[in-house]
């Protein structure tokens, strides 16, 4: 009967408005609409209907996933099809993923204060969790002023393990990043933690940080973003998945919108360097996957 009332009035009232009313699943009603544009066809769902589905997962993510990431996310959600025709689909009806901007650096590297080795040297890859963080800042407009955001991740699973916003690009923001870092993680002492050069990083107070918590300070070579594409890719997702096009009035709004996007980040979204799975899902599977070998080599002894 809901269902059948927003089928009704699609066109006068948007469907997650009318959803959230009368308190019904949007997926649902969308699984709803497949069902009853191909109850004939079984064993292929037909175009208009899988468009549907295509339409429901873009909109859900917002706008950030292409192609490769709504025909995976179709797959898991049980929709046996081609990704050639996802992307067919998406093309003709003009289902596009927000593209690429560049962005303004804001590291400030021009400071007279001691600076330690890249112990990465660009490998971003590393085997188990809590060995290897990295660090970064960037910023967000409002019509209050700038907000900066910075962030700790785990370069395992690429997951923000910790982050802090501030009206002031300043160490404490560094600091209180790495605080929740730590304090969520709790990692054993060695841990890197690799950043860029910039002075809230290089800073006494940052450093004496780093040394209380047992963690051995890298730094990017002096102008090179490379050094930390991680972040810069993560930063890069963020602006362009979500912030781009958008007007913040205040800066509460601009950290409530980046706050959903963090947890949209770590929980949900497809990271194609970790095989298409989320971050959080990334270390749930290898969890299993260890907890697995151990019961085995125990059979065996």
């Amino acid at each position: 009967m809901r269902y059948a009332f927003i089928e009704r009035h699609e066109k006068v009232w948007p469907i997650a408005t009318q959803c959230r009313v009368l308190a019904v699943s949007a997926s649902g009603y969308h699984q709803h609409r497949a069902r009853s544009e191909a109850p004939d066809q079984p064993g292929r769902i037909r175009d208009m209907a899988l468009l549907v589905h295509i339409r429901a997962v873009f909109t859900e993510m917002k706008g950030a996933y292409g192609w490769p990431r709504i025909w995976r996310e179709l797959v898991a959600r049980g929709i046996n099809v081609g990704k050639e025709r996802v992307r067919k689909l998406m093309k003709h009806n003009g289902l596009q993923a927000r593209g690429k901007r560049k962005f303004k650096a804001t590291t400030n590297s021009d400071h007279a204060l001691p600076v330690s080795p890249d112990l990465l040297e660009r490998n971003f890859n590393t085997p188990e969790p809590n060995r290897v963080w990295a660090g970064d800042i960037t910023y967000i407009p409002t019509d209050e002023g700038w907000l900066y955001l910075a962030v700790v991740i785990d370069l395992f699973s690429r997951q923000v393990v910790g982050f802090a916003m501030h009206e002031r690009m300043t160490r404490q923001l560094v600091i209180d990043a790495l605080r929740m870092a730590w304090f969520r993680r709790r990692p054993a002492s060695g841990l890197i933690f690799h950043s860029d050069r910039g002075s809230q990083y290089a800073s006494g107070d940052f450093q004496k940080q780093l040394k209380v918590f047992g963690m051995l300070g890298s730094m990017s070579r002096k102008g090179d973003c490379w050094d930390n594409a991680v972040t810069e890719t993560l930063f890069g997702s963020l602006k362009v998945e979500r912030i781009h096009g958008m007007r913040f009035g205040t800066r509460r709004a601009a950290k409530d919108e980046v706050m959903d996007w963090l947890q949209f980040y770590n929980h949900r979204r497809l990271h194609s360097t970790l095989g298409y799975l989320s971050p959080m899902n990334f270390e749930k599977a290898r969890a299993n996957e260890r907890k697995g070998l151990g019961e085995e080599e125990g059979k065996a002894a």
